[in-house]
C-alpha cells in the first residue's frame, strides 16, 4: 500500500510553487529556487515507492530506507514547509518498520567485494528482551552458549532497527538523529542511543581493532566502522553525557586513521584482511562520504581538536573528487551503472557528507562540486516524464529504482542547502 496517492501530490506540487514565490519574493538568486523547487519535486517522485504498512521504500533495501529517511530529514531542514508532508512520512517508518523483520544475508557491505573470516573479538553483549511494544529490559549475559545464541537470534530475527549487521544499524541512528533535530521527540533521540549501546555491546572490539561489520563477526569493514564514529559524533552534540560519546568517537578515529584503512593516495577501501591490512578494495564513494560528516561532526564535539580533524577530512575530500570524478567534475562510482540496490545508494551519501563538511569548512569547491553535479543529474540522469533520477548523474538516464533516486535526491538537497 502506497503512502502517497495524488492527493498528497498535489499538495506536495502547491508546496514547490510555494517555495519558488518566496524564494523569488525574498530576492534570492533564481538559482537557489530552483534547486529548491528540484529537490521538491524529487522528494514527490521518490513517494512513488513508499508503503504505508512497513513504512520502507519498494524496490530497495533496509538500509536504503533509513538513507532515504535522513535524505528527507535533510530537505526539510533545508525548506521547512516539507515537513508537513515528511513529518507523516518518518512518524510512519518510526512505527512501523521496526516492527517488519527483514531477513537477509550480505557477502560484504557493498554486497560484490571479497569477505573474510577473522576470529570473533571479546566484548560481552547483553540480553535484551522485547515485549509487544519492542521495548526491552537489560541483563548481563550469563554465559558463553547464551552470548552465541544471542548473536544468531539477532542475525537471524531482526528486531527493532537492530539486525546483524552494525553499518544497518549504524545508517537508522543516523537517520533518527537527523529527524530528531526537527521531530525534538525524544523516541527519535532514543533510538539512536539503543542503536549505539548495541554496536558497543555486542560489535566492538574486532579481532583487528573497532567494531564488527556483521553479528556474525566475519569481517572488519571500513563503513561500519566509519558510521560507528558518526553516530557516536553525532549523538555528542545532541545528548546531556556528552563526554561519553565524544570519548567513543576520540578513540574510534585514533584507532581508524591508524588501521590502514585509509591508504596512501587518501582514498578509503573497503576493509580489511584476515591479516589486518588494508584489502585493496574498490574505493566506493560512500566510505569516502561518511567519514566526512564523521569528522565533521566530531570537529564540533571536541573543539581542542577542530584542525587536525577537518584538515583530515578535507584531504579525503580532495582525494576522493580525484578518484571518483570524471574530467567534467561529475561523481561516478565503479561498475556504474551496474551497482545493486547498495552500490545505488552510495553517491548520495557522499555528497550528503560533503555538504556537512562545506557547512563546517566552506571550501569553495566543495560548493561548485555539489552544485555542477545537481545541475548534472537533473539535466541528463532523469527521466522528465516521471522526475525520476537514474544511477548514473551524468547521463543518459536509466531505470531508476528508489535506491538510484534517493541518492540523486541527496545531491539536489545538498545543492539547495548550499546555493
Amino acid at each position: 500500500m502506497l503512502l502517497f496517492s495524488w492527493p498528497y501530490y498535489s499538495v506536495i506540487l502547491r508546496l514547490i510553487t510555494s517555495v519558488y514565490q518566496a524564494l523569488t519574493n525574498q530576492s534570492l538568486a533564481l538559482s537557489q529556487a530552483e534547486y529548491q523547487t528540484n529537490a521538491v519535486a524529487a522528494s514527490s517522485a521518490l513517494m512513488g515507492w513508499y508503503n504505508q504498512t512497513n513504512g520502507l521504500f519498494q524496490t530497495t533495501d533496509w538500509w536504503n530506507a533509513a538513507s532515504a529517511i535522513t535524505t528527507l530529514a535533510m530537505l526539510t531542514k533545508v525548506n521547512p514547509q516539507m515537513e508537513f508532508v515528511t513529518k507523516k512520512i518518518w512518524n510512519n517508518t518510526y512505527y512501523n518498520a521496526q516492527k517488519h523483520n527483514l531477513y537477509q544475508e550480505r557477502a560484504t557491505p557493498d554486497s560484490i567485494g571479497p569477505s573474510n573470516s577473522s576470529t570473533p573479538g571479546q566484548h560481552e553483549p547483553t540480553i535484551r528482551s522485547f515485549n509487544k511494544h519492542n521495548t526491552y529490559h537489560k541483563r548481563p549475559v550469563r554465559s558463553i552458549r547464551e552470548k552465541r545464541a544471542l548473536l544468531a537470534e539477532w542475525v537471524m530475527e531482526p528486531k527493532g532497527f537492530l539486525n546483524g549487521f552494525y553499518d544497518d544499524e549504524g545508517w537508522w541512528a543516523l537517520a533518527w538523529l537527523n529527524v530528531y533535530d526537527i521531530s525534538r521527540n525524544k523516541d527519535h533521540l532514543l533510538a539512536a542511543t539503543d542503536i549505539f549501546n548495541d554496536m558497543v555491546s555486542t560489535g566492538y572490539n574486532a579481532t583487528c581493532g573497532g567494531i564488527w561489520w556483521n553479528k556474525k563477526r566475519n569481517y572488519n569493514s571500513a563503513i561500519s566502522n566509519e558510521l560507528f564514529l558518526s553516530v557516536a559524533a553525532h549523538l555528542a552534540t545532541r545528548v546531556d553525557n556528552k563526554d561519553y560519546y565524544v570519548n567513543w568517537a576520540k578513540r574510534q578515529w585514533d584507532w581508524f586513521q591508524k588501521s590502514g584503512l585509509i591508504n596512501k593516495d587518501y582514498n578509503i577501501n573497503d576493509g580489511l584482511d584476515t591479516d589486518c591490512k588494508n584489502n585493496d578494495g574498490v574505493v566506493w564513494s560512500y566510505n569516502q562520504g561518511v567519514i566526512l560528516g564523521a569528522l565533521s561532526e566530531l570537529s564540533k564535539a571536541d573543539r581542542n581538536n577542530t584542525y587536525p580533524y577537518l584538515a583530515t577530512a578535507k584531504k579525503i575530500a580532495l582525494a576522493a573528487k580525484s578518484k571518483l570524478a570524471d574530467k567534467n567534475g561529475i561523481l561516478h562510482d565503479h561498475r556504474e551503472p551496474n551497482l545493486g540496490n547498495d552500490g545505488n545508494q552510495f553517491k548520495g551519501v557522499f555528497v550528503r557528507n560533503l555538504w556537512q563538511l562545506y557547512e563546517t569548512t566552506q571550501e569553495p569547491w566543495m560548493k561548485t562540486f555539489l552544485l555542477d553535479n545537481a545541475k548534472a543529474v537533473w539535466r541528463s540522469g532523469r527521466n522528465t516524464t516521471t522526475n525520476r533520477m537514474g544511477p548514473v548523474w551524468s547521463g543518459p538516464y536509466y531505470p531508476a529504482t528508489a535506491a538510484t533516486h534517493s541518492s540523486a535526491l541527496d545531491v539536489l538537497v545538498a545543492a539547495a542547502g548550499v546555493a
